[in-house]
């Protein structure tokens, strides 16, 4: 070509969730079962949805209107739906015109790094989701800029570090939160969040807060809303149905913006991601038609106690299956679906293997663990002996080594076997040592 197709930044597009499912499928032909613990769909793991649920969307598919386009912004009593529920927490309020939906939150997130100047940096936790740290860093030309979540104090922010890294660096105009956090479990405890709002508000930042799992949680957590505690500092909400539901193929995220009257440059930004959307035309219409029928639905809490309570029980089978090895660094989770493992330092090295019967599985296997990190070997042994996909600590932004599984899977006799062949797994390659 007469000239470089690719942006620097392009490079920094990685989704190792999804990388991991390539390696899986190549080992599928040979006869191997896998067992998926590497993406969050709960429709996968058979999340039982609730025919009312159903009857709902199937009412909205016989009427003409849910085919059409619908606003820019969204569809206006849909929006005003979330407003109600949003100034009903006392915090922040908004209007309609603080609402912006978008096509899911991975649209929401694509366009909100790529409208940032590129000086301009968001700085946020690490171990990172994959989504957020890529999009930020691809349109800064960059690696990311992450403060850290302590696994040795409940995978807590350090804000020490976080503020150091803010004094230090004039380019960071933001803060993103992740709560309840992917990849960890980890549920923001009230005075953490409130610090970060007090940095925001002292080097004069905006917050990002994507909250798509802030109804999930179990076994004692409360999960804050960016609207409770960010007083007057300028923020950014994302929100959206694909889990909360879940309804994952829905497609359907959305934006509050707090504050926006408060700052020109702020009040700015939201406008450009006013017009960026304007320009797509509009976001999906049929699952905003049904968004206030199924969470104004009486019966939606009921079911989203439930749905919690369940993966609070399968959390704590998972915490007794895997806690009682001493290798590990374990921290229950008590938000999201997910857990992050990590092994403790000098535990892995590049030698370990687990046996695997197929040679020709062997032989892949053995031929992906050249010159990747430890956790990147362990992660393909255990798929190639055992079926078990899980994610690589590593991958997620930081240097731990571990891995993340999933909290879905309904079958708790299933769920019982998948981690206990996990859990004998680990201590037969470790054991190597």
């Amino acid at each position: 070509m007469r000239k470089q197709l690719l942006s620097e930044g392009s490079k920094e597009f990685k989704y190792e969730i999804r990388e991991i499912v390539k390696k899986a499928n190549q080992l599928k032909p040979f006869g191997l079962k896998i067992h998926w613990e590497n993406i969050g769909d709960p429709i996968e793991k058979k999340c039982p949805l609730p025919v009312w649920i159903k009857n709902i969307v199937t009412d909205l598919v016989q009427q003409n209107s849910s085919y059409g386009y619908c606003p820019s912004k969204g569809i206006l009593a849909t929006r005003e739906f979330i407003c109600s529920q949003t100034n009903a927490l006392g915090g922040a309020q908004i209007t309609p015109e603080d609402i912006l939906f978008f096509n899911g939150l991975g649209d929401a997130i694509a366009t909100t790094y790529q409208l940032l100047d590129i000086t301009c940096r968001v700085i946020g936790p690490s171990p990172a989701y994959s989504t957020h740290s890529s999009a930020e860093a691809a349109h800064a030309h960059a690696e990311p800029i992450t403060y850290k979540l302590d696994p040795s104090n409940h995978w807590y922010p350090d804000i020490e570090e976080l503020e150091n890294k803010i004094k230090y660096n004039p380019n960071i105009v933001g803060i993103l939160i992740i709560n309840p956090d992917n990849p960890t479990g980890m549920v923001y405890p009230l005075e953490s969040l409130q610090k970060i709002i007090q940095l925001a508000k002292e080097y004069g930042m905006f917050v990002i807060s994507d909250e798509v799992y802030n109804k999930i949680v179990y076994n004692g957590a409360r999960s804050y809303a960016l609207s409770e505690y960010i007083e007057d500092v300028p923020g950014i909400s994302m929100k959206g149905l694909s889990k909360e539901v879940p309804w994952p193929g829905s497609r359907c995220g959305w934006m509050e913006f707090y504050n926006r009257d408060k700052n020109p440059e702020f009040s700015a930004f939201c406008s450009a991601l006013d017009n960026a959307k304007m320009i797509e035309v509009c976001s999906t219409t049929l699952p905003q038609l049904a968004l206030p029928l199924i969470l104004g639905d009486a019966r939606f809490e009921t079911h989203r106690k439930n749905m919690n309570s369940r993966i609070g029980r399968r959390s704590m089978i998972i915490n007794k299956i895997l806690g009682e090895i001493p290798e590990l660094m374990f921290n229950p989770a008590y938000g999201a679906f997910y857990n992050s493992i990590i092994f403790r330092e000098g535990v892995l090295n590049n030698t370990q293997t687990l046996p695997i019967k197929n040679a020709k599985i062997k032989a892949k296997v053995q031929k992906w663990c050249q010159g990747v990190s430890p956790d990147y070997r362990f992660v393909y042994y255990l798929l190639g002996a055992t079926g078990i996909c899980v994610v690589p600590m590593s991958s997620f932004c930081c240097d731990l080594q571990g891995f993340r599984v999933t909290i879905l899977e309904e079958d708790e006799a299933e769920l019982v076997e998948i981690f206990s062949t996990l859990r004998d797994a680990i201590k037969s390659y470790i054991g190597q040592n």
